[in-house]
């Protein structure tokens, strides 16, 4: 590991590509959401708040950093 990657933090939250249960549709949403997420297609809850990271009702496909 190099010096700088020790030094200089990176950030625990990143966006997620999720998938919903309900009708397939795939979004993107942000891991540490601080309001519920709702897909665009059917309504269907995808991510609730819980004080810290988002609790992920769909399945997370991609994540990205």
């Amino acid at each position: 590991m190099k010096i700088w990657e020790k030094i200089i933090p990176k950030p625990r939250s990143n966006f997620i590509q999720v998938k919903c249960p309900e009708c397939g549709n795939e979004q993107i949403t942000f891991s540490h959401a601080t309001i519920t997420v709702r897909c665009n297609i059917c309504g269907s809850v995808l991510a609730e708040p819980t004080g810290g990271k988002a609790d992920i009702k769909g399945e997370a496909i991609v994540k990205f950093e």
